[in-house]
């Protein structure tokens, strides 16, 4: 189990790191992708039940990572704020992402940065933890 925890973060950070990339490169792409996030129902609950994967992925992976305690908060973080969104109707969900959008578009790159360095703390405290146990 917590080797499938490990992969999940793992690729959730590499994910990360890619946005970070594409938001550097190609603006106009990081856009379009933001901008599907919770524009139907079927988005809404599909990012919630990735959001609760990671979460979970998290909690599980943590008493091995760096920081353990620091990254079991997040994952369980992350775990009830997907499963609180996911008991609200996804309409409210889409109109606080359209109020939010202008403001991530027109700070894309301080947004990409935070993504990058939330990847990349990401996968320190995998490989870092590692090496600790």
């Amino acid at each position: 189990m917590r080797q499938v925890a490990a992969v999940v973060v793992v690729t959730f950070a590499v994910l990360l790191i890619i946005l970070t990339r594409v938001a550097f490169a190609k603006p106009v792409i990081a856009e379009r992708f933001l901008r599907h996030f919770a524009s139907s129902a079927r988005t809404h609950y599909i990012e919630q039940i990735i959001r609760l994967g990671l979460g979970a992925a998290l909690v599980v992976l943590s008493p091995a990572m760096w920081q353990p305690t620091m990254f079991w908060m997040v994952g369980w973080a992350i775990v009830v704020s997907s499963a609180a969104l996911m008991c609200v109707p996804w309409q409210w969900h889409h109109r606080f992402a359209e109020r939010m959008l202008p403001v991530v578009v027109r700070h894309l790159r301080l947004y990409a940065v935070g993504s990058l360095a939330f990847g990349a703390l990401l996968l320190y405290g995998v490989f870092a933890g590692r090496g600790a146990t």
